[in-house]
């Protein structure tokens, strides 16, 4: 096994979510963390931090900032969920922004719609007061494993 899995595997084991974000500094930066609720669901969140404003003059989350927090959960569910060697890599993300992120909190839920051997097709939705008031939703293709060495004769 490698550094990376023994990790993952770990903070699994140990139902501890913050040592999954420790092992990405981006993230942490961001101000993700996430925790599992009775349901079983993964909830994630943004902390709010004066640094995700990308516009001052509403004020309003950076769309990187939001889109960022997007991939990050569905990497981050992935890896709570999947057996992963490796960490997923993005393949395409696709995002609709509906409307702007208040200087807020805001918070994730995915679906993993399909998972194959090496692609994963996993579903973001994300919000702020409430479920029912969707700022954005994504969309991304992740890569779960290496392509295997072609070998020639």
């Amino acid at each position: 096994m490698n550094e990376f899995r023994d990790e993952v595997l770990a903070a699994r084991a140990s139902g501890d979510c913050r040592r999954l974000v420790e092992l990405i500094p981006y993230a942490r930066m961001l101000g993700i963390d996430f925790h599992e609720n009775a349901a079983g669901e993964l909830v994630f969140r943004l902390a709010y931090q004066p640094e995700n404003i990308g516009n001052p003059s509403l004020p309003a989350l950076h769309g990187g900032a939001v889109g960022a927090f997007m991939e990050h959960a569905a990497i981050f569910e992935l890896l709570w969920r999947l057996e992963a060697s490796m960490l997923p890599r993005v393949v395409d993300f696709s995002i609709d922004y509906l409307r702007p992120g208040q200087p807020e909190d805001a918070f994730a839920r995915c679906r993993v719609w399909r998972q194959g051997q090496r692609v994963a097709n996993v579903a973001v939705e994300t919000w702020q007061s409430g479920r029912e008031t969707t700022i954005a939703t994504a969309r991304g293709h992740f890569l779960l494993s290496a392509p295997e060495s072609a070998t020639t004769s």
